[in-house]
């Protein structure tokens, strides 16, 4: 009779046992924000083939499921993959492996030291240099060439500002490229005083110069690629938008990604070039898990920092002066007008209230009331009050950067004065629109880290603090509406929310566990949050032990 009773009990653990579904990876005792339509919170979640198959308990999902690979997440918080809506990540790749990092210098004086180390550490035939900018220096001024031509005199030196739409060069660059006093350019300035360039280029100008810098080599690229993928991984991405890729590029990020080097989702946006338009535009939309080519980006103005945004009226701290228009109206018309026929996205840059007034109103030509073509602006920064309607009624997207609203705050005012200012870095407004929005950085214009951008949404102050309340708070968005802002709207504004930006059954696991709950945590814990792992597909590709 016992012999009967133990092998009755062996084969019910055996029969159990059996009964439970083999999976990959299962995470159990977290804090897992699904961020479903319901914001729904569980405890534990099933892999199998780089997909979730389950969410629950944690008792639900190991009756239910086994695995080689239990991770204990030992009550840390898990979520969706961030995902950057709008950001550089080739330009940051390249950036990486060509350009000395001017990024915080406090003065010019500080440059001149960083070129100087730089140069002596790495040689070559040009310097380069990314990310100044002068409103961080005590004297908010545009620096001029003189003191570059002193250090440099025989090498070529070009330094690119902080949002991308400025550069500051020596006189031997001037000397490469031919550039004079008399030099024009449409949708540009070459900045001259006293009868002779400064070596300050703005926007389409930066064109005179970028064509002779020497191009990296396709063995730096795809190391500096790998080496931003892991960057992103450490800060809890696992997708971007790329804004502004050639074909070349594109090609070789589906071949990296083919190959397995390369496990970042891209969605790979184009440059309005007839080379993109012939191979990938009027080929149909291309789609891998990785990658997606389905949207065409282009420029309305420059940036507000370099005075080089469209505005309806004159620049409060510069009479006389209201930006750039970047192309000529036939222009855009025509990109649209390619994009509406072979069912593309438009992307279009807009800053200034003339630029987002200009791209509204283009849009709205071809898209002549509600749809779903997801049609974008990028940044969406100052918009007329009687131009916000406009994304709603024509289901415009707008695309923010929380970031920037904490980054321009001391000057922005400056810029546009009391009353404009009312209609700049208005995220709340802008995502009543459509009911939902989705958020980047525009690294590298800004610091790739996600949970800033969390924070500049949330709380809208400097890292300090300042100014006490946030800046323009009901501006502001919830904790809840910046989650998603990050992930499933994010996923939303390429196509891609029905495979990513939710933990639920049929999603792609692409997940990041932070040792904090952003949705209780305090305005300095969100800052003191750690990325404890990153997970791509079910597989864990980032741990804590290498620090961002």
């Amino acid at each position: 009779m016992r012999l009967n009773l133990a092998f009755a009990l062996i084969m019910l653990i055996t029969m159990v046992s059996c009964s439970k579904k083999q999976v990959d990876v299962i995470v159990v005792n977290a804090g897992i924000y699904t961020v479903d339509e319901a914001f729904s919170k569980v405890e534990a979640l099933a892999v199998s083939d780089g997909k979730i198959v389950a969410t629950g308990t944690s008792e639900q999902i190991l009756a239910d499921y086994k695995s080689d690979n239990v991770v204990d997440a030992t009550g840390k918080f898990v979520y969706p993959g961030f995902n950057d809506a709008h950001c550089h990540f080739n330009g940051y790749a390249t950036n990486l492996m060509q350009f000395a990092d001017l990024r915080d210098t406090k003065s010019p004086e500080e440059i001149y030291e960083i070129l100087k180390q730089h140069h002596e550490k790495f040689g070559g035939e040009w310097i380069l240099g990314r990310s100044w900018d002068q409103n961080d220096w005590d004297v908010k001024e545009f620096p001029t060439k003189e003191k570059l031509d002193e250090l440099f005199p025989d090498i070529p030196v070009y330094l690119v500002r902080v949002d991308g739409h400025a550069g500051w060069c020596n006189s031997k660059v001037l000397e490469i490229a031919g550039i004079t006093a008399e030099t024009k350019v449409s949708g540009g300035e070459v900045v001259v005083k006293n009868g002779e360039p400064t070596g300050i280029f703005i926007d389409n100008a930066m064109g005179l110069v970028g064509k002779f810098i020497p191009e990296i080599t396709r063995e730096q690229q795809e190391k500096g690629l790998l080496e931003a993928q892991q960057n992103c991984f450490a800060a809890g991405l696992t997708s971007v938008t790329d804004c502004g890729l050639s074909k070349n590029v594109v090609l070789m990020l589906d071949e990296m990604q083919k190959s397995g080097e390369l496990k970042m989702r891209i969605n790979a946006m184009l440059d309005p070039t007839e080379e993109n338009f012939e191979h990938f535009v009027k080929t149909g939309i291309y789609k891998t898990d990785h990658l997606l080519v389905n949207t065409i980006k282009i420029y309305a103005d420059g940036a507000l920092g370099s005075r080089g945004a469209l505005m309806l009226e004159d620049y409060s701290d510069d009479p006389g002066n209201k930006g750039l228009q970047i192309e000529t109206q036939e222009f855009y018309d025509k990109i649209c007008q390619l994009a509406y026929d072979n069912n593309y996205v438009m992307a279009t840059h807009a800053i200034g209230d003339g630029g987002n007034q200009l791209v509204l109103d283009t849009y709205a030509k071809f898209l002549k009331g509600k749809n779903d073509r997801r049609w974008r602006v990028e940044h969406s920064q100052i918009v007329n009050p009687d131009d916000f309607d406009k994304f709603g009624t024509y289901s415009i997207v707008p695309s923010v950067q929380p970031t920037h609203c904490t980054s321009d705050m001391p000057w922005a005012e400056d810029r546009v004065g009391p009353e404009r200012i009312k209609g700049a870095y208005a995220y709340q407004t802008l995502l009543k629109q459509n009911d939902w929005i989705p958020a980047g950085t525009d690294f590298p214009v800004e610091n790739i880290y996600p949970l800033y951008t969390f924070y500049s949404a949330v709380f809208r102050t400097d890292h300090e603090g300042s100014p006490e309340g946030g800046w323009h708070i009901d501006e502001g968005w919830s904790r809840e509406q910046t989650l998603r802002a990050m992930t499933s709207w994010a996923a939303k504004s390429s196509f891609e929310e029905n495979e990513k930006g939710q933990l639920v059954p049929g999603m792609w696991a692409d997940f990041v566990v932070l040792d904090t709950d952003l949705m209780t945590a305090s305005p300095q814990d969100v800052l003191d949050a750690k990325i404890e792992s990153t997970w791509s597909a079910g597989e864990k590709v980032f741990e804590k032990s290498m620090e961002l």
